[in-house]
């Protein structure tokens, strides 16, 4: 079993950069798709960005391309998210997906994410001035 640990949220004005930090202990990453998810109330978990493990293949949201860069180092995962509006603030999630999930395309992985079972706590992000 994997634990995740997300870290890096915080209230930050309109604008502004935020970098979040993933890790993982228990069981290696290195065979796996990561993604990160977020939830705001009243709304449904959204994959933001995946990223896969063979050829570090990424998706992201159309709401975050060109601001949100994910990537990932042996068991971390990251996001730097740059020009944060209103609309980003949620908790922020970090997944692992094995099986299917990483023998596919990231995408699928940020397109699904009721069937993902390794998840962190979350973290808040909060974009407010």
């Amino acid at each position: 079993q994997v634990q995740l640990v997300e870290s890096g949220g915080g209230l930050v004005q309109p604008g502004g950069s935020l970098k979040l930090s993933c890790v993982a202990s228990g069981k290696t990453l290195a065979d796996s798709t990561l993604g990160w998810f977020r939830q705001s109330p009243g709304k449904e978990r959204e994959g933001v960005s995946c990223i896969g493990s063979s050829n570090g293949s990424t998706y992201y949201a159309d709401s975050v391309k060109e601001r949100f860069t994910v990537s990932r180092a042996q068991n971390t995962l990251y996001l730097q998210m740059n020009s944060l509006k209103p609309e980003d603030t949620a908790v922020y999630y970090c997944a692992a997906g094995w099986g299917i999930f990483a023998r596919a395309t990231p995408q699928l992985m940020c397109h699904m994410p009721e069937r993902l079972e390794n998840w962190g706590q979350g973290t808040q992000v909060t974009v407010s001035s």
